[in-house]
């Protein structure tokens, strides 16, 4: 149960810190060249709690929990991975829509982690 809790604030914490990626760009795009830069800080940052998010799904999943978990967990982390080559490219093409990808995909495993019955 505690590995749960884990996966929870994992979940959580990549939620909360993947909203602040389009607000960072706007800071960007707004004139502000510190923008930029907080949100390539924050894009690696995500990349590490997706693993740690990851870790703890595939921990709770052989716990006895759901499959769909570390699944999930992973396409996450691989859409972030990809996102940041995307955003280093310049291939705004992609990186944008699959910016609101993940940040939809990754706010809708928090909620449904979070409910009772997860």
């Amino acid at each position: 149960m505690k590995v749960l809790y884990a996966l929870r604030g994992a979940a959580g914490l990549h939620a909360v810190v993947i909203c602040l990626q389009p607000v960072f760009a706007g800071v960007y795009l707004n004139g502000t060249p510190l923008g930029i830069r907080m949100h390539e800080h924050t894009a690696e940052g995500l990349v590490a709690v997706g693993l740690v998010q990851l870790l703890a799904a595939t921990f709770w999943w052989r716990a006895g929990g759901r499959w769909a978990a570390p699944a999930v967990s992973l396409l996450i982390v691989a859409g972030e991975v990809v996102q940041t080559a995307m955003g280093y490219s310049r291939q705004l093409a992609i990186h944008i829509p699959l910016g609101v990808a993940l940040v939809a995909s990754t706010v809708a495993f928090a909620f449904w982690i979070n409910r009772r019955q997860a």
